[in-house]
């Protein structure tokens, strides 16, 4: 029997790509999203589905979440601020934004007994540059007054707040950290790598390469990503448990930048930004971030699919085209 699903954060980049694929696998689903940093352009290919809600608001309204769970079967909670840019710019709007906004959803999902899904993130581990990170790998972070390490907090709190939840209350409650996530309709605005490298590649700007460009990351694709999100919901002994979702293939972003150049065919030169320039001056990077995901694969029989040039591929593909189209207004449906 089909499902309604309540995706808060639903227009923006993950939350789209889940919101079709739940559409398309004939479940009904809701979307909450206050649509700061999402769109409903990012719907726009199932915006007039009869089986798709839109509901415009904030996880900060909790009379608004209230009503919303209760009129849906499961959750998966994407809502959040995201993005390095955004939570050092804006530190202390980020960090309640996601602790008051999971607060929300999970006594809501309490009061009305609904499983959720909580999205969580790398950053958990912090500065963690291991040769593989597990579920169980330590949390090692910076001084409190460093902006960065507000979001790692908050998403703890989050977890921990979900895991409380479900050993105190018996909520099903399922965490997925999430590693890099990179693919169509990401967008470069708050400062996700990928994203901004292709963009500026095709227009024939320098690609701004922050530090040295040595610094490794993983990259795993969204529509992998999503897939792996419905298999957890749909195993019931994922629930207490927190999952990595990424892939692991390394590639130091200096040379994902050189690499962006060569597939799109640009010949951007590079420029190296120190990390004072682009953030702020007691700004702390992390040398490597590498998922190690054989719970998940135990559990559910997931593996990534999309190589790093497939994901690069698809993803200059779909950002050229929308160079082409022109400028979407934000909010609005192309």
């Amino acid at each position: 029997m089909s499902r309604t699903f309540l995706v808060t954060g639903g227009a923006g980049f993950i939350g789209s790509h889940l919101t079709e694929e739940l559409l398309g696998r004939g479940e009904a689903v809701v979307v909450l999203d206050d649509l700061s940093t999402g769109s409903l352009a990012n719907l726009a290919a199932v915006i007039e589905h009869p089986q798709l809600e839109v509901v415009v608001g904030s996880i900060l309204d909790p009379a608004l979440v209230d009503s919303t769970v209760a009129r849906v079967d499961t959750i998966v909670h994407l809502a959040a601020a995201v993005g390095v840019k955004l939570i050092v710019e804006r530190p202390l709007e980020s960090f309640l934004t996601n602790i008051r906004g999971t607060e929300n959803v999970l006594a809501a999902a309490h009061r009305w007994s609904r499983p959720v899904l909580l999205a969580s993130t790398s950053e958990i581990y912090g500065k963690n540059n291991g040769d593989g990170l597990l579920e169980t790998s330590d949390r090692i972070l910076g001084a409190t007054s460093v902006a960065r390490w507000s979001y790692s907090t908050s998403k703890a709190a989050d977890e921990v707040l979900a895991l409380a939840y479900h050993k105190e209350h018996g909520l099903p409650t399922v965490i997925a950290r999430f590693f890099n996530t990179v693919g169509p309709r990401q967008t470069g605005s708050y400062g996700m790598v990928l994203p901004t490298f292709v963009g500026q590649a095709l227009r024939g700007e320098p690609l701004t390469v922050h530090g040295d460009g040595s610094q490794r990351r993983c990259f795993c694709h969204v529509v992998d990503v999503v897939d792996a999100v419905l298999r957890l919901v749909d195993t019931p002994a994922a629930v207490g448990e927190v999952f990595n979702i990424g892939r692991a293939e390394e590639i130091a972003i200096g040379a994902l930048a050189t690499k962006v150049l060569e597939r799109s065919g640009s010949s951007s030169p590079l420029h190296l930004v120190p990390y004072e320039v682009a953030y702020e001056a007691d700004f702390e990077d992390i040398d490597r971030r590498v998922p190690i995901t054989a719970k998940l694969t135990e559990l559910t029989g997931w593996q990534s699919t999309q190589s790093l040039d497939e994901i690069l591929d698809d993803t200059i593909a779909h950002m050229r085209t929308e160079l082409l189209a022109g400028p979407v207004t934000e909010g609005a449906v192309a």
